[in-house]
């Protein structure tokens, strides 16, 4: 494999090595011992044009290129193949491309399979890489950077692979999980519900979980092809498949950043070395696995909510629930401050007794069942009240206050609703870095139409904060 620079560099590459080796072109992807492997348009200027191919045909060039007696033999890349591409048999790379840190880590670990008689990889360093891969090496190992870590990296990550495989051992003490190993996800599915239900059912064990394989993940990715290694393979590989299926359907965001990428390409460098067990397109997604895939139409309907409620793994319904509840918020936040206020702080306070042990996972799991049935109603009420959803949410920002929803009619309330919703759609197009002054206007405005439907005066100034917040908000959607 010849990792490039550019795609350009890759189509003239190839041309040139067409040159000397004619015999190794042929225009049939079925036949060749050199492909280059680039995404692009019929818009690319040749030579690079040529190489340019649909998704399946570079899946059918995959193919080829991991079968060992293929006559092809040679891939030119410059993006393609970096990440979630495992290929036992690819025994050497030319790297002519900068890298450094986590990303010169995965290019190394393309080829640093074990494989029959393979004991690892060759690289060509092209460009002089040795100094970013000791710095590469020493962050994984916190070495210090001495440069001892190029010469010892294997001997320090050994025990540190296998220090972390036992404490992910010991996280799943008491789940039986060693039956799921070598076996295809869709024949052991009850092993992982009962797995994914075992890490909710730990104090902070979703975090607990992401951390211990992060840490196996990056001692593994530096302890291949140690024997030791190819041991835990099977386990790693069912560790990151129950990461990734939670994290598919139930993980709250995680943040990005650099220590989130690198994460990413540790995560990736490790699946070419265990086969690609949890490429995306692969990971079973746990709402089927777990009966609810039909019901998701609608997920705050009574039949999804006693299907969810019905659950064997209680653990797994009460998070479920959970992160349902909080991704229905977040898409209130972005239209209705009052009700989305409102929920959050009870999704909160409820959390918060279930982490205090104040209530059990049963009597959380009905109080969850509870809200989302009050957050539904919520947001039929505005249809109830023969309002659009930007309506309801000034009518819900008026009516907060008890004592102005009894001095003032329903009706009322309405009318004041649907003339601020006009009155933001109305006006200029907002320009919210002179926020002062766009708020100055339409604070006088929103005042006077209080004033003129007879707004409580002591309670005015409150409902203009909040309904301004509400114009703000709505501006996104309605200008």
């Amino acid at each position: 494999m010849v990792l490039t620079m550019s795609r350009d560099i890759a189509a003239r590459l190839y041309e040139a090595i067409r040159v000397r080796r004619p015999d190794w072109h042929k225009a049939d992807d079925e036949r060749g011992a050199m492909k280059v492997v680039v995404t692009g348009t019929s818009d690319d200027p040749e030579p690079l044009r040529s190489h340019v191919r649909t998704k399946a045909a570079r899946k059918r060039l995959a193919e080829r290129f991991k079968a060992p007696d293929d006559d092809l033999r040679l891939v030119i890349v410059c993006d393609m193949w970096l990440t979630g591409f495992d290929c036992p048999p690819a025994h050497t790379m030319y790297l002519d491309k900068p890298l450094a840190g986590h990303n010169l880590m995965q290019a190394i670990a393309r080829v640093n399979r074990v494989y029959g008689e393979k004991p690892g990889g060759l690289i060509f360093d092209l460009l002089g890489l040795a100094d970013q891969l000791a710095d590469a090496l020493a962050t994984y190992t916190q070495a210090g950077g001495t440069g001892e870590a190029v010469r010892r990296v294997q001997e320090e990550a050994v025990p540190a692979m296998q220090a972390a495989f036992e404490k992910l051992r010991g996280f799943f003490h008491g789940c039986d999980y060693e039956r799921a190993l070598d076996a295809e996800p869709t024949d052991v599915l009850p092993v992982y519900l009962r797995s994914i239900d075992h890490v909710f059912g730990q104090n902070d064990g979703w975090k607990r979980l992401r951390t211990l394989v992060k840490e196996l993940s990056a001692a593994f990715a530096l302890a291949v092809p140690r024997p030791e290694a190819e041991a835990i393979t099977s386990h790693l590989a069912f560790f990151q498949r129950v990461v990734a299926m939670i994290r598919k359907r139930l993980a709250d965001d995680i943040g990005g950043g650099a220590g989130h990428a690198r994460q990413r390409d540790i995560d990736a460098a490790v699946r070419q070395v265990i086969g690609g067990a949890v490429d995306a397109d692969e990971v079973i997604d746990l709402f089927a696995v777990a009966g609810l895939a039909e019901a998701r139409l609608d997920i705050l309907s009574d039949e999804f909510l006693s299907r969810v409620a019905a659950l064997d793994h209680k653990n797994l319904a009460l998070e479920t629930l959970r992160k349902l509840l909080n991704d229905q918020i977040r898409i209130t936040e972005r239209t209705n401050l009052v009700q989305s206020k409102k929920f959050r702080e009870a999704l909160e306070d409820a959390m918060l007794r279930y982490t205090n042990k104040a209530i059990t996972t049963a009597e959380m799991i009905a109080r969850l069942i509870d809200l989302a049935k009050h957050l539904r109603d919520a947001q039929r009420h505005g249809e109830e009240l023969g309002l659009s959803s930007e309506e309801t949410a000034f009518y819900d920002a008026l009516a907060e206050n008890a004592s102005a929803r009894e001095a003032l009619r329903s009706d009322t309330l309405r009318l004041m609703a649907r003339e601020l919703t006009d009155m933001v759609k109305n006006m200029p197009k907002l320009d919210w870095t002179q926020r002062e002054s766009v708020r100055a206007s339409l604070r006088r405005n929103v005042r006077r139409l209080l004033a003129r439907y007879g707004y409580p005066p002591d309670l005015a100034e409150g409902a203009t904060q909040l309904v301004l917040r509400q114009a703000e908000l709505a501006t996104e959607s309605l200008v």
